[in-house]
């Protein structure tokens, strides 16, 4: 039996995230049929991540592995969700998944939002684009961003700035004050780079309110549900099973 995938979001109080992410889940396990997917919450929402543990081990189950649905491995990925893994029941072997960034499949997940949002390929070379994340302490976490923004750009923007709604500066709006000065931008574009909608993408939208487009949250888009399955089957090859607890 293969392991089943057991996908980990933080949570939100804003119900659009939890289902977001599920509608997420539900096309990843959509493009590989026959194999079991789970979602489990870190925080604020059902099922938590010890229930739906529980729940695996008293089906029979004896592989997971567990993926951070997060876009950097930033405080969650390195500490919360390990600790909580730690406390399985012992007749689960769990692998611990990669952070699903950096990636090629988000940069081109960022790219659709920006075409729905009315863009096209041909406005590249006069668009500025605010790369607006959730913002970390986590240094690592700050400096994927900033190659992130850096690979958006070398597919032909005119510029991209990175931004960050918490923790971190710049803010979307001084990100787009920044662009404007640009005399090379004719118009500017704020892409969230987040996962599900909530307090903190409703801040990036907020402050977005000066530029000329807002794109969506990635969501469900293909290129995320594809980067789950590649992360599954990078960890399920490759990782070893999470330490227990003594």
């Amino acid at each position: 039996m293969r392991p089943v995938l057991l996908v980990i979001a933080h949570g939100s109080r804003d119900p659009r995230h939890a289902a977001t992410v599920q509608a997420l889940v539900r096309r990843a396990g959509a493009l590989r049929p026959g194999l079991r997917v789970e979602t489990a919450f870190l925080d604020f929402n059902l099922p938590s991540v010890p229930g739906v543990l529980d729940r695996l081990a008293a089906d029979g189950v004896r592989e997971v592995v567990a993926l951070p649905l997060l876009l950097t491995r930033a405080f969650h990925a390195k500490a919360d969700i390990p600790a909580v893994l730690r406390q399985a029941p012992p007749s689960l072997s769990i692998r611990q998944a990669e952070a699903l960034g950096p990636s090629p499949l988000l940069i081109a997940a960022v790219e659709r939002r920006l075409y729905e949002a009315g863009l096209t390929p041909a406005d590249k070379p006069t668009t500025g684009v605010v790369l607006a994340s959730a913002g970390s302490t986590d240094p690592e976490a700050i400096a994927v961003i900033a190659e992130t923004a850096r690979e958006l750009r070398r597919t032909g923007w005119c510029s991209v700035r990175p931004a960050f709604a918490s923790a971190s500066l710049p803010r979307t709006e001084d990100a787009v004050r920044a662009l404007r000065t640009d005399p090379d931008v004719r118009r500017v574009a704020v892409s969230p780079y987040v996962i599900a909608p909530g307090r903190l993408p409703d801040r990036i939208a907020a402050g977005a309110a000066g530029a000329d487009v807002l794109a969506d949250v990635l969501g469900p888009s293909p290129e995320l549900a594809r980067l789950l399955l590649e992360r599954y089957d990078g960890a399920h090859a490759g990782r070893r099973p999470v330490a227990r607890t003594a």
